[in-house]
């Protein structure tokens, strides 16, 4: 579980970004006028106005270099707490602005992302608000500058995230699109899920398999031989990969998971987390009548405790509960997709063993 809570109720963050842009604005302020503006204001796409605490203030022949402290709310975001540190020093005439990786900050390696093969892993979204932010504070001046982003500790934090299966090596992605951390979001595992399709169909890759958690992970790949390409850690988050799958198809995919997850997906449910979902255990029983089960199994079943508990009275009655959920699962993600996809899904045990299964 991650543990999310009501948005309402916590505090919200600034993201690597946001973090950047202002760290870059404090040190093109001192390159320019010989003074670090502490705390350092900036101008965020939907308007906000945030402003930054200086964590570091250095100041050389051409270049000046600022710091701030990532802080992400509330989140349980594997930045939060970090350093970002941009150095901006003053580059070619022409040349317009250069973003450059740092210590901690990865690089591109494979095709599919929304940057070129080595580049540095600074997205889109921040690379336009850092480059709005300076042209307001030039004021018509030319931006011919390198600008090097850093995140002290970002290779040992990029273990923690799904980067090196995206082909990012190195270190962490510079991420944020409006610049704020909304609160268990999990904004930025759908866009790991989202980026790891991108990655898989540019590469190639036919086949994917994505997984609620890391032992179905485990098994699928072991089933199939797949790469770590071929792999998506889906977690929760079914509707956020089926979705984007519908507009970005793959010609076969693979959704593995337990037996509680699963009967989640087959009801309909496309947040598989315990706090936005429940398995209808009435529900449950009904599919294990279709597929056979007696009153008093049934019965059994509707009063059952757990998911897993439900599955026990099943298989003791020799019904083949894990097959009519896998079956039910995969229509509900068939009727997401609206074709162009073949879809299998397979049900696991918690030891990793195939417990049920459905595909064309």
């Amino acid at each position: 579980m991650d543990g999310r809570k009501p948005e309402g109720t916590l505090r919200k963050g600034w993201t690597t970004g946001a973090c950047a842009t202002a760290a870059a604005a404090a040190a093109y302020g001192a390159l320019e006028n010989g003074a670090f503006p502490d705390p350092v204001g900036i101008r965020l796409p939907g308007g906000e106005a945030p402003v930054f605490d200086l964590a570091r203030k250095s100041l050389g022949d051409g270049w000046a270099e600022a710091g701030v402290i990532k802080d992400a709310g509330d989140d349980p975001d594997v930045t939060h707490g970090a350093e970002v540190v941009v150095r901006v020093a003053r580059g070619q005439a022409g040349q317009g602005l250069r973003f450059l990786a740092g210590e901690g900050v990865g690089t591109v390696t494979l095709p599919g992302l929304p940057l070129d093969v080595g580049e540095p892993a600074i997205n889109p979204g921040p690379r336009r608000m850092l480059t709005d932010n300076l042209t307001a504070l030039a004021a018509g001046r030319a931006l011919d500058l390198d600008v090097t982003i850093s995140i002290p500790g970002g290779e040992t934090l990029a273990l923690k995230t799904m980067n090196g299966r995206l082909g990012i090596k190195g270190g962490l992605s510079v991420l944020g699109t409006t610049g704020i951390v909304v609160p268990y979001s999990c904004a930025s595992w759908i866009h790991s899920i989202h980026r790891g399709i991108d990655v898989a169909r540019a590469t190639g890759i036919a086949h994917i398999a994505a997984a609620t958690g890391s032992t179905s992970e485990a098994a699928v790949k072991a089933m199939y031989g797949l790469s770590e390409q071929a792999l998506i850690d889906m977690g929760d988050f079914a509707g956020g990969l089926l979705k984007y799958l519908r507009r970005h198809p793959v010609a076969h995919l693979t959704l593995a998971g337990g037996f509680g997850k699963l009967s989640k997906l087959a009801q309909g449910h496309m947040d598989l987390h315990s706090s936005r979902s429940r398995v209808d255990m009435v529900d449950l029983a009904e599919t294990a009548r279709r597929a056979g089960a007696d009153a008093a199994t049934a019965g059994a079943i509707a009063a059952a405790n757990t998911a897993m508990q439900a599955l026990e009275i099943a298989d003791a009655a020799g019904i083949e509960l894990a097959d009519a959920v896998a079956a039910r699962a995969r229509g509900a993600a068939m009727a997401v997709l609206a074709g162009g996809t073949a879809v299998e899904v397979l049900v696991f045990t918690r030891k990793g063993e195939l417990a049920g299964r459905a595909d064309a």
